[in-house]
């Protein structure tokens, strides 16, 4: 068997965030399969330390709110997957301040000093992939997720500059941007939507998160992890700077 074939990746880091579990984590699986090395990098330790175990990586203990934190992690991946998120819902007047600055800091800030650092190594190495999980939300908004939409619409920007400067040394950046994967991410808000329109956990999913999409069902990690693998391929050269909605049909609208 041709072993380049099997393991594209055999001889690269790749350091994936928020990789304990949900998107993170099927990317962390997905990449260590066709041969990188890993750093799982995620603020819950043991789920970090067990997958990092199992897929032969390195579990990178880190809260990505605090930048000393960020600045230490390491700086020699060549795959970057910077996933990390997290979510708070409510109308801009009454949005807190203090988790508002928390979400740009742990899903833009965080992501632009991770690129800083690992950058002069791809570009030493003349060979580097930045795949971004970004989202839906990243091209359109919705209502009372003003904090997370602006995030990754900021990241979508962070992307395509990083795209622009690192082509001449070989390095793309692109962006995944998947509508409801089903995480724990997304299990939370099912649970808590159910709760405040007083309809079952069900409902909530036919009735409003797919309501804007022509595929009814909701995304599964694996399928975003397939793709972020492929964006890290030779098969993928020549993109960097797209966008690359995995969203059933929600902004064909």
């Amino acid at each position: 068997m041709d072993t380049s074939t099997a393991r594209p990746l055999a001889g690269r880091t790749a350091m994936v965030t928020g990789a304990a579990s949900g998107i993170g984590r099927a990317c962390a699986e997905a990449l260590a399969g066709a041969g990188a090395r890993v750093y799982v990098v995620d603020l819950a330790a043991g789920p970090a330390e067990e997958l990092a175990e199992r897929i032969g990586g390195r579990a990178v203990v880190a809260d990505l709110a605090d930048p000393g934190a960020v600045d230490a992690l390491p700086d020699d991946a060549d795959i970057v997957v910077n996933n990390a998120g997290l979510q708070h819902v409510a109308p801009v007047h009454e949005f807190p301040p203090d988790r508002f600055t928390l979400i740009q800091r742990v899903m833009v800030e965080a992501p632009f000093r991770i690129l800083r650092r690992t950058l002069p190594h791809m570009y030493e190495r003349k060979w580097g992939r930045v795949v971004n999980i970004s989202s839906v939300h990243g091209l359109r908004a919705s209502a009372f997720k003003s904090a997370y939409v602006t995030a990754k619409h900021a990241l979508e920007g962070l992307s395509k500059t990083v795209a622009l400067e690192g082509a001449p040394y070989g390095v793309t950046s692109n962006c995944i941007n998947p509508g409801y994967v089903r995480t724990p991410l997304v299990e939370k808000q099912i649970a808590a939507q159910a709760l405040a329109h007083g309809i079952p956990e069900e409902e909530v999913v036919e009735r409003i998160m797919l309501d804007r999409t022509a595929v009814k069902r909701l995304i599964e990690p694996e399928e975003v992890a397939q793709l972020a693998l492929w964006l890290c391929s030779d098969a993928a050269s020549y993109i960097t700077g797209s966008s690359l909605p995995v969203d059933g049909g929600w902004t064909a609208h």
